[in-house]
This record gives structure tokens, C-alpha cells and sequence, in this order.
């Protein structure tokens, strides 16, 4: 089975971070999400991540001691990218034969072998599925209508949902589905949405739903973003980080290479503190501060601080800094 890693979109609900981040590449603690994702399913057979030219470097840089291969489509910005099923239907002209498909900015806690064995009970089109538990909640996402076993239909988005139950971008494709791909991609009509396609698919052949329980986060904002820091996160402070013997650690956190935290500062919990970062006098928690910024008398709540920054005698909640800005109070 061909495994794809969806990892093309240019995330723009978390910019101004993701314009020079991909954001399977986010930091979660120690690990980036797409090792969360790697970890899933690399038992599952030959992996491929499905990406953009853009961030083509860094993808390569982070499969070096991995086993993977990368496909990558001709895009550099937003209104370039092909989307989802597009994307995945130039995959299916290199990959022959049935695939795992898993977006790279999914992060879940469960195992996929019973979502695996499932599918070659079947031989049909699975579909990863998770009971969200609240109705306004569903409304984010691609709910389904079942019948038994089967789903019938996919509503992207519903203001009426029918259940609480919502796609979770994890497919199991036999060949017969991966080849109509690119019937459904030569209409111009179609949505490149995957929920869209798989409702699609939904009249032409069987589309089976298999329930998964456990955590799952789709890291589409800022908030799950942080919110998955706090399910993710391993203790981790780097033996070249200096700790000062007034500041205050509250694990979990994870405090990188050659960082510095002096004087009275809290750190934690679920703080990510980048590579040569210094914090003197500062508490941050719930955040991440990307690499080479200087926090200096700053307080930092649900905040994602990118690289290069200064921030001066601020109190920051719930903000998005992007690069190499310098912020002080008077």
C-alpha cells in the first residue's frame, strides 16, 4: 500500500507564521507534527508527502534519516496551489495501486492497524471518522450521514448538521477509487475538496466509515495549534540550555539548543522556547517562541512569537507575532 502525507496547502489561517513555515513542520514539543504523523503510518508501506516547491528544502531536510520519498507539485504561493484532491490526483499519475492518505497537519493519539485491517476486510473506500461531541463544533468540519457501516453522503461545513460525526482527512483508496481521481478532476464543476470528492465517490461505489476514538486535533489555527502543545508536549530541555538559578521551569516544556533563561522568569507549562532564544524576566506559557528572539520583562499567554523577534516590558495573550519584529512598551 502507497502511504501520501497531504502536506501542499499554505496554511493562511496561521500567517504570518506559515509564510516561510510549512505548518506540518510546527514544532509539537520536540517532535514536528508531521513525526507525529510519520510514526502512524510509516509501518503501512512506502511513504510519500505530497508537497509544494516552496517549502520543497525544508520537506527534504526533514526526510534525510527517513524513509520518503517526496512528490512535489509546481507551486510556490496560495493562488497557485492545486488543493487537496488535485494534488492527490497528480499523486495517483506517479503512484500505482491502492493508498493510505493522511493529512500532514493531523495529530491524533489512536493507531490506524484496525482502520488498516478494516480496509482489507472491505476492499472498499474507508474513511477515518470522529465523533466531535458537539454540533456547533461540526460545523468546521465535513460531517457524514450513515447508513449502518456505509456513508451516503459527506456536507461540507453543514449549518444543520445531521450527526456529530466528522471525516478526519484519513482514506484508505483501493485502486478502482485512486483511478477515478482523474475523472473527477477533468469537470471544472467539482470542489477540490476531499469531504466533496469523497461524497462524490459516495454514488459510484461503496464508502465505508470506521470510528476512531481517542485525541485527535486538525491543527487549522492558531488556537488548535496551541491546544494540541497541550495533549503533544514531552519534557525537554537541551543540555546546552542555560536555566538561571532564579527562573522557575514548569514542566511540560521544551527548551531548546543553546536558549537562555535568566533572572526571574516562569517558564510553563507548554512552553516552547526555539534555539537561542534568551527570556530574562519573562513568563511564557501555552506559546512558542521560535528561534533567535529576546523576550525582556515580557509576559507571554497563548501566544506564537516567530523567529528573530525582540519584545520589551509587553504583556502579550492570544497574539501572533511574525518575524523579526521589535515590540517595547513607551
Amino acid at each position: 500500500m502507497n502511504v501520501v502525507i497531504l502536506a501542499g496547502g499554505y496554511a493562511t489561517r496561521l500567517w504570518p507564521i506559515t509564510m516561510t513555515k510549512a505548518k506540518p513542520l510546527l514544532p509539537v514539543g520536540k517532535k514536528m507534527i508531521i513525526d507525529h504523523v510519520y510514526e502512524k503510518v510509516s509501518k503501512f508501506g512506502c511513504v510519500y508527502v505530497s508537497t509544494n516547491r516552496r517549502f520543497e528544502s525544508d520537506f527534504r531536510a526533514w526526510a534525510k534519516d527517513k524513509d520518503v520519498d517526496l512528490i512535489v507539485e509546481e507551486t510556490m504561493n496560495e493562488e497557485e496551489k492545486l488543493g487537496a484532491v488535485r494534488a492527490l490526483a497528480e499523486v495517483s499519475k506517479i503512484l500505482n495501486g491502492e493508498m493510505l492518505v493522511v493529512a500532514g497537519d493531523n495529530i491524533f493519539s489512536f493507531d490506524l492497524d484496525g482502520f488498516v485491517e478494516y480496509y482489507k476486510k472491505k476492499r472498499s473506500c474507508v474513511v477515518g471518522l470522529y465523533d466531535v461531541g458537539d454540533i456547533e463544533l461540526v460545523k468546521r468540519y465535513s460531517c457524514v450521514e450513515m447508513e449502518g457501516q456505509k456513508i451516503v453522503r459527506f456536507y461540507e461545513k453543514p449549518s444543520k448538521p445531521k450527526s456529530t460525526l466528522v471525516g478526519i482527512a484519513i482514506y484508505a483508496l483501493p485502486k478502482t477509487a485512486v483511478d477515478l481521481l482523474q475523472e473527477y478532476v477533468s469537470s471544472s464543476t467539482q470542489s477540490d475538496n476531499l469531504g466533496d470528492f469523497m461524497s462524490w465517490l459516495c454514488e459510484r461505489t461503496e464508502v465505508y466509515g470506521y470510528p476512531f476514538t481517542g485525541m485527535w486535533h486538525d491543527v487549522g489555527n492558531a488556537d488548535s495549534y496551541l491546544e494540541a502543545l497541550r495533549f503533544y508536549m514531552e519534557h525537554h530541555i537541551d543540555e546546552s540550555a542555560v536555566i538561571g538559578k532564579y527562573s522557575k521551569i514548569i514542566p511540560p516544556v521544551v527548551i531548546d539548543e543553546h536558549a537562555r533563561v535568566e533572572g526571574r522568569s516562569i517558564i510553563g507549562p507548554y512552553a516552547y522556547i526555539g534555539k537561542n532564544c534568551i527570556v530574562e524576566n519573562s513568563d511564557v506559557s501555552e506559546s512558542v517562541i521560535f528561534n533567535n528572539s529576546v523576550l525582556r520583562n515580557a509576559r507571554i499567554l497563548r501566544s506564537i512569537i516567530d523567529e528573530d523577534c525582540e519584545i520589551r516590558c509587553l504583556e502579550l495573550n492570544n497574539s501572533i507575532i511574525g518575524m523579526h519584529a521589535k515590540i517595547q512598551r513607551g
